[in-house]
């Protein structure tokens, strides 16, 4: 199964969201439970993780649920297409009683389609990302999970080349790739272009050199957004740099997901760019083909701040209860519990939704290495999302890094302080147009 980074939700999100105007609900909230043994009813709990509903994961959860809650009875309906389906079907009143909300759906509309769960302040104490659910005060969806970013690594390999510390700039992390290709036989870098949302991941390294959490909102002032020492030139460079080096696959228009995902667990490539959501899938794939799930490894963007890296944070799918839910109650139950006490993100090497709850050792081992978590401020970003619009640059659509690829391997026209300057122009005209 393809999980896909916040970057893309976004950009699904901003594509899709005219496409669901909804029939609204009645109105209701989903309360707390007080008392296990009083809670009743059937629910259908719709999921995008089909692989875990196929293997029985999220049976196992259901079963120990039902311990607590034994007048409950929790069905999965796992769903392929979960932002298409899902979309379609929330014009009716048939969208089960818990289910991830599709990134098409406005928050603002969130009161047409869910179940209010309570107070923001009260929620905001208690659990990671309240804000990305909360309308008027109001929280209508909590994440399942939050991910971290960074990059996805082959230890052995990287040992074998002779890296044994995580590069603290993007000088080092080059030379760590030159180190790759020349003492081991794997791709020292996967673009996974052909696919092209792997690409997207890149902009979620913005914030990380700076550890800014306006990072975001400053792209809703600035008409260079790429000029010399801006931190998205600085990214993009890397990318260029990496490609031009030649330290990527040899033909990056055939790089596969499955592929890639194959390639890094066997130690056939050492590096990709990805979500800390990834890392579960690379361990799955290690152990089906028969290598060592350890060696799979996370490292910070490699730039520091002060001595320290950082490492932006966000929110995964959130989960609501459905507005039209006969049984909302025992909706409200299960939300709660899979958050609260299921060990979903510790199993999955997750960021836990829960402040209280146990980081997954990945993710411990990526904190004690010095990694800061930070959240980007959302306050302006609608306007950036206007912009972007605006100004057709994409930064949230592979085109414009695909691009740079392309202008690093030679197969587009042009430099990249050119490509650059073309940029910076899109992107100041939009803010113009935006107003």
């Amino acid at each position: 199964m393809r999980r896909r980074s916040a970057a893309v939700l976004a950009a699904t999100m901003l594509m899709a969201m005219a496409g669901c105007s909804g029939r609204g609900g009645t109105g209701g909230s989903a309360e707390a439970p007080t008392d296990p043994n009083s809670v009743s009813g059937d629910i259908t709990v719709l999921t995008h993780k089909t692989d875990l509903a196929g293997d029985g994961t999220l049976q196992r959860y259901a079963d120990e649920f039902k311990k607590t809650y034994p007048k409950v009875n929790v069905k999965f309906e796992p769903i392929v297409d979960y932002e298409g389906d899902v979309k379609i079907r929330m014009n009716s009143d048939n969208y089960g009683d818990v289910l991830m909300i599709p990134g098409a759906i406005p928050v603002t509309d969130y009161p047409k389609f869910f179940a209010p769960l309570g107070d923001f302040a009260d929620f905001d104490k208690k659990y990671r990302f309240a804000d990305k659910g909360t309308v008027d005060g109001k929280v209508y969806g909590v994440a399942i999970n939050g991910n971290a970013s960074g990059i996805l690594y082959n230890k052995a390999v990287w040992q074998q080349a002779g890296i044994t510390k995580w590069p603290t700039t993007t000088d080092e992390f080059r030379a760590a790739l030159r180190a790759v290709k020349a003492k081991t036989s794997a791709v020292p870098f996967g673009t996974i272009y052909h696919e092209g949302w792997p690409l997207t991941q890149w902009q979620a390294y913005l914030g990380q050199a700076s550890c800014d959490t306006k990072a975001n909102d400053n792209l809703a002032t600035d008409t260079a957004p790429w000029a010399a020492g801006k931190e998205l030139r600085g990214i993009d460079t890397l990318l260029y740099d990496v490609v031009h080096d030649k330290l990527t696959e040899r033909d990056p228009t055939t790089a596969t997901w499955d592929g890639a995902k194959t390639q890094i667990a066997t130690g056939k490539t050492a590096t990709l760019a990805l979500g800390s959501w990834a890392i579960s899938q690379m361990q799955d794939t290690a152990k089906k083909a028969g290598a060592d799930p350890a060696n799979i490894g996370y490292l910070p963007y490699p730039t520091q701040k002060d001595g320290h890296f950082c490492s932006v944070i966000g929110a995964d799918y959130l989960q609501g209860v459905s507005i039209h839910s006969q049984h909302k109650e025992a909706a409200r139950a299960w939300l709660d519990w899979f958050v609260d006490k299921s060990t979903y993100a510790q199993d999955e090497e997750l960021l836990p939704t829960l402040k209280s709850g146990a980081m997954p050792p990945l993710l411990k081992a990526y904190q004690d290495g010095g990694v800061e978590f930070i959240q980007l401020s959302q306050e302006k970003n609608a306007q950036v999302s206007k912009i972007d619009n605006e100004s057709e640059v994409g930064l949230n659509k592979p085109d414009y890094r695909q691009h740079i690829v392309d202008l690093a391997r030679g197969a587009a026209g042009g430099g990249l302080d050119a490509y650059f300057e073309q940029l910076n122009k899109k992107w100041a005209a939009g803010l113009k147009s935006a107003g």
